[in-house]
């Protein structure tokens, strides 16, 4: 069934007039990004071409997608806009919240349990405003969203920054803050500064061991986690035409991993077959109808540097299998390299776990092709060496492997299977050790490998791959261990060699499930209830933030340098802090936590000014909350990289922080702190952060006559008496410094449904 058609008749109706106005308006061939960007003008046809880069342009996307963690935060904004429903169709998806500790059926049971008063929320809020509700184990967001919501030539929003798996069926789908959210559902136009763009080009075809994952590996190695940050990546070519959709969706979800605005293939016969696949057989057949707006025009990807800012080719034929890690995705490996790697590094050649799954990879062809190689060491008689466990992505893919007897196989080779959620990928995993601190390796077909990510170890050394060479690395237990020419010792004694892994795209039986876990929102929801306890630690209804006092900001304490790589996982850590996502004051008790102290080197430990005494970030800024003092927090380079949370950027604003100064920001958490009316500003000579000492009383200069384009000024009053300023730049339109004046979007917001 398709959900939404009339909406999305709606979209293909006024496609071809839409798309006529872009070429008029810009004067060329237009690339599929651009044919989908100016379909969803909020102004309607366009009137004019858009400055890559430097132009921010209102949207109108067709949908949003909130996974339960950001929900939370997003719905409680939501309640305070006014309005009786959403505006365009959202839903809710309740796939973070799961802990993986024993298997799938004792973990869900356990975090319907635990997550009760979330759910609930949750349900009633989503019920209340018209919004699709997914229940605890109905799947993974992206996963559920490729198999139900995604169109070609769509464009989505939604609170995760993996949201780009999408990309796979052809919709831009871009992973925002709550924020943005509320925004769109409330009927308001969603501004992004108009992307870059990166143009791919796959010729050849993929064979052997060499998968989609590893076309993604191969760009992030190119790339860089900063390489595609302002930019949609697009890929096209012969190459591209014959990957799966849902392989399609793995590229571009892992595209988050270079700091993409997102990432997207054109429509063809996969992804047409995939919708046929899934029951939406009528979205294809509307699709068919305007497919040449569906993607690139010819003459873009025939002369590719004319039309993109940057192209890539890769040749499918001759990609070679890589791992990336560790400690960031981008660090990537052929595997005949590996290995050497491996040693020169002294990495811990012994593997003790390996996981596959997660939004990343986990649909049927990614399932099967892993099996193959499971069957292949039941058959073989190879005893596997290393821990192993399977994040199926939805249960419609769970149902489906499970009738298929893949889930058996996985279980004869002694794999796990996890619920139907983010479980490890996120840190939603309480890890079978013992000892929580030791160095050793584990691989994962997941997206994101950061130092302490999956179990909270810092020396867990975490690498990334496809999940069918993560299936071969765990029965071999060895990082050395080369899955594509090496031996293995089975149980008898003999030398066996793994064959080529076999997968299928999608089930010849067709896929199958029980109950997907899909719940519908009351037609009239004016008379549902929704009840948030005072009392709760999970929950708490939010307080509009305090505007601007209409001054230059001045007096401000350090309460960080942060040292070096400063994402939101550092910044507002995930695992067991997830169950505070709906209680802004109790999450904020993660603030900075993980951030490392440039004065000490040191973690969650920094100088008290008022006190003189070191402690943790978060308790010495509610002493300067406490005392009326403002505080600034100085980052290093793409601060705030990796996930949406919009919690990264609420925690500050909240417990009084007044401002962040860095040397770059990532693009989503930049967004958040604008959403939200903090300041946000960069170094214009990144040289200027070693000026910066632990205890200067700094000034911000400027504000009065705060503009686009125009530099502000910190001044640095240092302890010794001197006194030494520099110039700082900022990235705010008039909008946005409106955010900032008003103390915050949401009050702008506020105000407008009042009146």
């Amino acid at each position: 069934m398709a959900f939404d058609l009339d909406m999305i008749k709606k979209v293909y109706d006024r496609y071809s007039t839409r798309v006529d106005a872009a070429r008029k308006a810009t004067g060329k061939h237009l690339t599929l990004t651009e044919k989908i960007l100016y379909a969803h003008l909020s102004e309607g046809d366009a009137q004019k071409a858009f400055s890559r880069g430097v132009d921010y342009v209102d949207f109108a996307p067709d949908r949003v997608a909130m996974q339960d963690a950001t929900a939370q935060m997003a719905l409680l904004q939501f309640m305070q806009a006014g309005r009786p429903q959403v505006a365009v169709p959202s839903t809710v998806h309740c796939d973070h919240l799961i802990q993986a500790k024993v298997g799938a059926v004792a973990d869900l049971n356990t975090a319907v349990d635990v997550n009760r008063e979330v759910y609930d929320f949750l349900a009633s809020v989503s019920d209340k405003y018209g919004i699709g509700f997914w229940k605890a184990g109905a799947g993974i967001i992206h996963q559920v969203v490729l198999e139900n919501y995604a169109f070609p030539g769509g464009m989505m929003i939604g609170t995760d920054s993996h949201t780009p798996n999408a990309g796979g069926l052809g919709m831009i789908a871009i992973g925002v803050g709550g924020a943005d959210a509320c925004d769109v559902m409330a009927g308001l136009p969603w501004e992004l500064k108009f992307p870059k763009l990166i143009g791919v080009k796959l010729t050849g075809k993929l064979s052997g061991w060499t998968s989609a994952k590893d076309v993604i590996l191969k760009v992030a190695g190119i790339l860089t986690v900063k390489g595609g940050t302002g930019a949609i990546v697009e890929y096209f070519g012969e190459g591209a035409r014959s990957l799966s959709a849902t392989g399609k969706g793995t590229i571009c979800n892992m595209g988050a991993e270079i700091g993409a605005t997102t990432s997207i293939f054109g429509y063809d016969e996969k992804a047409a077959a995939y919708l046929s696949g899934t029951k939406r057989g009528d979205i294809a057949e509307l699709a068919n109808a305007i497919a040449e707006h569906l993607t690139g025009d010819e003459e873009v990807y025939a002369n590719p540097e004319q039309y993109f800012d940057q192209v890539i080719e890769i040749n499918l034929s001759e990609l070679e299998p890589h791992v990336n890690g560790p400690f960031t995705p981008d660090l990537a490996w052929p595997i005949s390299k590996f290995a050497t790697a491996v040693k020169e590094n002294n990495w811990p050649a012994k593997l003790e776990v390996g996981l596959i799954g997660s939004c990343t990879n986990s649909s049927y062809e990614d399932i099967t092709r892993s099996a193959s190689i499971a069957k292949q060491a039941i058959d073989k008689k190879l005893k596997t060496k290393a821990e192993f466990t399977i994040t199926p992505g939805s249960e419609l893919v769970r149902y489906t492997v499970e009738r298929d007897g893949y889930l058996d196989t996985f279980g004869d080779m002694g794999g796990v299977v996890l619920a139907n959620a983010c479980g490890p990928c996120i840190g939603q995993w309480a890890r079978h050790t013992d000892d929580p601190t030791r160095k050793n390796s584990i691989i994962t077909s997941f997206n994101r490998n950061f130092a302490k990510r999956q179990d909270g170890n810092p020396n867990t050394h975490a690498f990334v791959a496809s999940p069918e060479i993560v299936t071969a690395f765990a029965i071999a237990g060895d990082l050395t261990f080369n899955p594509l020419t090496d031996t293995l010792t089975n149980e008898a004694g003999e030398q066996v060699k793994f064959d080529e892994p076999q997968g299928i795209e999608m089930p010849v039986k067709g896929y199958a499930v029980e109950d997907a876990g899909y719940q519908a929102p009351a037609e009239d929801g004016s008379t549902v209830q929704v009840i948030v306890d005072p009392k709760s630690s999970r929950l708490q209804l939010l307080e509009p933030f305090t505007p601007w006092e209409g001054t230059d900001i001045k007096g401000l304490k350090l309460l960080i340098k942060a040292k070096g790589k400063c994402t939101t996982d550092h910044i507002s850590m995930a695992g067991p802090w997830l169950k505070f996502r709906g209680h802004l004051d109790n999450i904020s008790n993660n603030m900075l936590i993980g951030a490392i102290n440039y004065f000490n080197n040191t973690a969650d430990s920094v100088k008290n000014e008022i006190t003189g005494e070191y402690g943790p970030v978060p308790a010495t800024q509610r002493d300067y909350k406490a005392h009326g003092i403002g505080t600034i927090v100085v980052g290093d380079e793409n601060y705030g990289e990796g996930s949406s949370r919009e919690h990264a950027a609420m925690e500050p604003r909240h417990l009084g922080v007044r401002a962040i100064l860095v040397k770059s920001f990532a693009r989503i958490h930049e967004t958040n702190l604008k959403k939200q009316g903090m300041l946000g500003i960069t170094f214009a000579d990144t040289n200027d952060y070693d000026k910066i000492q632990e205890d200067d009383v700094i000034d911000i200069d400027g504000l009065t006559t705060f503009a686009p384009g125009q530099q502000l000024t910190v001044v640095l009053n240092h302890k010794d008496g001197s006194v030494e300023s520099f110039p700082v730049n900022h990235t705010y339109n008039a909008q946005q410094i409106e955010w900032f004046k008003a103390g915050g979007a949401l009050n702008i917001i506020r105000k407008q449904m009042a009146s």
